[in-house]
């Protein structure tokens, strides 16, 4: 908000000239004084108290009239709705409006530049960092939704497949929820690679699993190279079997195709 000007007989007198006019109370405003007025000789020569005044901006205002403004070039009737959480130093704000499909954007991609242009116009006089949360038709909880179904069908995969699966680039929030989705599985585990904009989720195998279970000398006097049976897949009728078995068991199991990201789990789902 710009400067006022703001004139009366005393510096005191103007002061509430501009807590009337900008609807505010003392606590909000902010004034410097560029004249201090003088009443002069017997009234002959005085000078008013002249004062420059604007209306203090709180956090949500400053998010709030920064997407006014650009809502405003855009065209678009958007109510916005900010709310402030001093404790978790966060900014939740909430948009309303008939076509939000634009304001959200290919996988959330205008959504989350918005969110962080409102972050960069928050913290630019902040002392301390404050998070931005910036939502519409709870389009946030969808995604994470989606993401988490993504990352437990992929490491199911994993898990047939026994080979590391890369998943799209994704910002720091999306591979956080890819990252606690999975961090239970006893199985798997995640990492990310690649530098921004293109870091991404590797999901693989566990070592421990990874690693062949060791037969103990028990094990393979009865089913294995020196048993009953005879050398595993040879002349044995079981052994063969067990190898046809574990043969027809890999061709089943198919690399993960990389076209396999959160937005076709998301088509799937619908």
């Amino acid at each position: 908000m710009e400067m006022m000007t703001f004139s009366a007989k005393t510096v005191e007198d103007a002061v509430t000239k501009a807590l009337i006019e900008l609807e505010t109370t003392s606590d909000k405003l902010e004034y410097e004084v560029v004249e201090k007025g003088s009443t002069g000789f017997l009234g002959i020569g005085a000078k008013p108290a002249v004062i420059r005044a604007r209306k203090k901006e709180s956090i949500q205002d400053k998010a709030v009239n920064f997407l006014t403004q650009v809502f405003d070039t855009m065209d678009i009737e958007v109510q916005i709705t900010a709310a402030y959480n001093e404790e978790e130093k966060e900014i939740s704000i909430t948009l309303e409006g008939d076509d939000m499909g634009i304001l959200i954007g290919k996988r959330g991609q205008t959504l989350d530049s918005l969110q962080y242009l409102v972050s960069l116009i928050v913290n630019k006089d902040s002392e301390e960092y404050l998070r931005v949360k910036l939502d519409t038709e709870n389009y946030r909880d969808k995604r994470r939704k989606t993401l988490e179904t993504l990352a437990k069908n992929i490491a199911y995969k994993v898990k047939r497949g026994k080979k590391p699966v890369s998943l799209e680039p994704m910002n720091p929030y999306e591979r956080r929820i890819i990252h606690a989705a999975l961090q239970n599985d006893k199985y798997v585990t995640t990492r990310s690679e690649g530098e921004e904009p293109f870091r991404h989720v590797v999901i693989a195998l566990k070592k421990e699993a990874a690693a062949p279970e060791k037969k103990s000398r028990y094990d393979r006097g009865r089913g294995g190279r020196y048993g009953r049976g005879g050398y595993r897949g040879s002349s044995s009728r079981g052994g063969y079997r067990d190898r046809r078995e574990s043969q027809e068991e890999r061709e089943a199991v198919q690399e993960v195709p990389v076209q396999e990201t959160a937005a076709s789990v998301e088509e799937k789902s619908e």
